[in-house]
């Protein structure tokens, strides 16, 4: 990637006196192109981490075990689900890429052209890659994007902030995700950067630009609608073939990167780069409409209402859920928890149509109930089984 060495940089970091891991790149480790990102992540691809989505939650929920230092099975979608994504792409492609316009625009025009990106992996990297994609068609530029990992409860990786801080001016980095759910990651990278800015002297600033924020707790958007996004319907077969991040302390040293599989094998159904190509083919077409609409939004009020938090606390109370995480407000969290975690039931805004036609597919497919409420801020909320146990005695 060509970026300045750090001596010609007024203000930078300076060099880091420790040791520090090099990036991954594809297509030795993902299966997006080397100069699409860079993967601050350690190849754990040769480790046993997957296990059973039941065994996994009963751990989560009752033996004290964190969501990062295991891996859910993959679930590999029916060609029925297939087909429902692709029409969900050719459905969406415009409007996804309309976003990628408004929220790289704005990027450019208040953190500056010399921006970094720095995606959340694994739900940001395509967008990350997208976002870069905008600013090469629409101003000629070459934004440098990494990806790092970011575990809810444990912080982000300071080591990979450790060498992003070495390598460029921790004003330049931008933090990138796709969408937000309740504002938890939100927290956490803003809780993480502010301790590292104590323990370090770096800091980078906690601004999180996403593609969509249906929960409103962040000022750099594309959209705060909750729409589908299709990347959010796979695992790793839209995300470069790349397993969610994993943290635990037998394979993660100090001065290591946090990890995660590159799943090759599943090349054969590998559709991270149609979808990027789907939305990066609908750029010149809504080129005109981001030049109208994004000057409009950064002169708006941005401010975050965190009415998506205050929401899911209504829900929590309401059906006597007692521990927040285990409630996933919008669309995306809501296909997570039917991926990869024990449902219990769903929620859906009455009036909402096809854009929840996955999540009805994979509900049936699971005997997850879906119950229409008509007074929810999100399209859908996934509410994961409170105190799940495999042999049946939930609470």
């Amino acid at each position: 990637m060509n970026h300045q060495s750090v001596n010609d940089r007024p203000g930078a970091a300076g060099p880091d006196t420790g040791k520090l891991p090099e990036p991954l790149y594809g297509p030795a480790f993902s299966s997006y192109a080397a100069d699409e990102v860079a993967w601050l992540l350690k190849d754990l691809s040769a480790v046993e981490l997957e296990a059973p989505l039941e065994e996994r939650e009963e751990a989560i929920q009752h033996a004290g075990a964190h969501y990062a230092e295991s891996l859910p099975i993959e679930y590999q979608p029916s060609p029925e689900y297939q087909a429902l994504f692709h029409a969900a792409l050719d459905a969406s492609a415009e409007r996804i890429a309309h976003a990628v316009g408004v929220v790289t625009e704005t990027i450019l025009a208040e953190r500056g052209r010399d921006a970094v990106l720095v995606s959340l992996a694994r739900a940001g990297t395509p967008v990350g890659v997208l976002m870069r994609r905008w600013a090469r068609r629409a101003h000629g530029l070459t934004l440098p994007h990494f990806a790092v990992s970011i575990v809810r409860g444990r912080g982000i990786d300071t080591t990979a902030l450790r060498w992003l801080g070495r390598e460029f001016d921790p004003s330049r980095i931008v933090f990138v995700d796709g969408w937000t759910g309740k504002g938890a990651i939100t927290r956490e990278l803003s809780d993480a950067l502010d301790l590292t800015a104590a323990t370090t002297g770096m800091r980078f600033d906690p601004e999180l630009a996403v593609l969509a924020d249906p929960g409103s707790c962040v000022r750099t958007y594309g959209t705060r609608d909750d729409f589908l996004i299709p990347s959010a319907c796979l695992n790793s077969t839209v995300s470069g073939l790349v397993s969610r991040t994993v943290l635990r302390d037998d394979l993660i040293g100090p001065d290591e990167f946090h990890g995660a599989k590159f799943y090759a094998e599943l090349a054969g159904a590998d559709v991270s780069g149609s979808f990027l190509d789907a939305v990066a083919e609908r750029f010149d077409a809504v080129a005109e409409d981001v030049a109208r609409d994004q000057p409009a939004l950064a002169a708006s009020d941005r401010t975050p209402t965190w009415a998506g938090w205050r929401a899911v606390e209504r829900i929590g109370t309401e059906y006597g859920i007692d521990n927040i995480n285990l409630i996933k407000p919008g669309v995306g969290e809501t296909t997570r928890v039917l991926l990869r975690r024990v449902p219990w039931q769903i929620l859906a805004r009455e009036g909402v149509g096809a854009e929840l036609d996955h999540v009805r597919m994979l509900a049936a497919q699971r005997g997850v109930p879906v119950i229409d409420v008509d007074d929810l801020p999100y399209s859908c909320v996934g509410l994961v089984k409170p105190g799940f146990r495999r042999d049946g005695s939930a609470a």
